[in-house]
């Protein structure tokens, strides 16, 4: 079966429990077709941010001009920028107004490998998305995508194929962080090769 087979998840999905959403998003295919051509990437590793009780959120203070898009209604991109160099793509939970997003944090490259490793610089389909910074450019993702609508257009996601089993999901501390560091908010395919480091 094609890597592009299946429609893209609708808003539905999105709604609800974000920590649910986030294991759900596991095994999903991010899409993206630019100017350049489709890049696609397994979801294999995740964090959420919640809504409520989470000073690790950008929303824990409420909206701002910089992370306006995570107040939007489920299912649509927030991209921010860190350091000033890395772009880190999410997807937001809950409900519009709610303010909670799931950051994808590492990639299975499946489709457009030539096409990541040019963007990258990288010849190990090992690193070209194993780590948000490193997936964004591999996938072409920067703050000209953040909030857009992920259930149609040229950014979208797709549901796992019929059949595929990803195994056990396992949970960890959140990665970079300083408040609320001890909760397990980050989940990814147990010993999957495609993760990110630590």
């Amino acid at each position: 079966m094609s890597v592009r087979a299946g429609r893209p998840l609708e808003r539905a999905f999105f709604r609800g429990d974000t920590q649910s959403v986030a294991e759900k998003l596991l095994g999903a295919r991010l899409v993206h077709t630019a100017l350049e051509g489709t890049t696609i990437g397994r979801i294999v590793e995740v964090e959420a941010y919640l809504a409520e009780d989470d000073p690790a959120s950008h929303s824990a203070r409420g909206p701002t001009d910089r992370n306006a898009s995570m107040f939007l209604a489920p299912g649509h991109a927030y991209v921010y920028l860190i350091y000033g160099l890395h772009h880190c793509f999410n997807v937001v939970t809950a409900r519009a107004g709610a303010g909670a997003a799931v950051l994808i944090r590492a990639l299975e490259p499946l489709a457009g490998l030539e096409l990541m490793m040019e963007r990258r610089g990288a010849l190990r389909p090992r690193d070209l998305c194993s780590g948000p910074g490193k997936l964004a450019q591999a996938m072409g993702l920067t703050r000209a995508h953040d909030g857009r609508d992920l259930t149609s257009g040229a950014i979208h996601l797709l549901p796992p194929e019929p059949g595929w089993r990803g195994g056990p999901v396992a949970a960890s501390r959140r990665v970079g962080i300083s408040k609320a560091a001890e909760r397990e908010l980050r989940y990814s395919l147990a010993s999957c090769p495609w993760s990110s480091r630590p």
